[in-house]
């Protein structure tokens, strides 16, 4: 006996096109959407995914942005064409469906719970002030880039994090430039930096957490790239939460902001391992 179609038709999408869609979109155009449980959240998620698990979705419609398209993934794409279904039918526009779920995106992944690392970020935060966590974040980075060049042997790692480090440093001028514009201050860099008093790698982690968690070869050129692309995935989901979370118009424009240098800086290392 086939079951009655009692849903809304809606939108499947594979992984690779689910990609195209939040690199090629700005991170206020399109959301992801988990609607797993937290245990499974926590065990890995898209960076950046909102987490509404699906006996809670009714509940919470109030919290997706009606204006954003959606995409929303389980854990092989039963639950979510349910979410999906049921988004469509109380009037979300924009929805799609990720076919396969998270086992086949198999792209950059961030774990942890909900909460983690956003004791860096309070929400009542000036953009001032988010701006100087940005920075000691991206401050940390670097720094851990740049410890790890004597520890290597492999030459083309040596050169490897040279380059990465020199990448930071770039974003962290970024920063340090919207802080200026931001607040109107006339201020160097160096006592800007003086400023930051965070002590954590980007994403919220300790460099000594980070190779704990990853446990890199830090001979291989490879895993070098997969620790950093999975520090930088850590980053972007932090940062997008972050704003989710914030109270203040432009702060959370700043976090955005970053959240999409994040996105593309993803996109740059991801092409380094092309090029290899």
């Amino acid at each position: 006996m086939r079951w009655k179609q009692f849903f809304t038709r809606v939108r499947s999408i594979d992984a690779h096109r689910a990609r195209e869609l939040m690199e090629g979109k700005s991170s206020e155009a399109v959301v992801a959407l988990d609607v797993r449980q937290p245990k499974e959240y926590e065990a890995g998620h898209i960076p950046g995914a909102k987490l509404i698990p699906l006996p809670d979705l009714t509940k919470r419609l109030d919290e997706i942005d009606r204006r954003k398209g959606v995409i929303v993934y389980c854990a092989i794409g039963g639950r979510s064409r349910v979410a999906a279904q049921m988004l469509a039918g109380r009037g979300f526009s924009d929805v799609y469906n990720l076919a396969g779920g998270f086992k086949a995106w198999k792209g950059k992944a961030a774990f942890g719970k909900e909460l983690e690392g956003l004791e860096l970020f309070s929400g009542g935060e000036s953009p001032e002030e988010t701006l100087v966590v940005a920075y000691s974040l991206e401050e940390g980075l670097r720094d851990f880039y740049l410890s790890m060049i004597p520890e290597v042997t492999n030459d083309d790692a040596k050169r490897l994090f040279e380059k990465l480090a020199a990448i930071e440093l770039k974003h962290e001028e970024r920063i340090f430039a919207e802080y200026v514009k931001v607040s109107g201050e006339k201020i160097d860099e160096e006592t800007f930096a003086n400023k930051v008093v965070v002590e954590a790698v980007e994403g919220g982690l300790t460099t000594e957490e980070y190779i704990k968690l990853f446990q890199p070869d830090l001979g291989s050129v490879e895993d070098i790239v997969e620790l950093a692309m999975s520090i930088e995935a850590q980053a972007l989901d932090l940062y997008e939460r972050a704003s989710d979370r914030s109270g203040d118009p432009e702060t959370k424009k700043a976090l955005k902001q970053i959240a999409d240098e994040e996105r593309a800086h993803l996109i740059e290392l991801g092409r380094l391992i092309d090029g290899m």
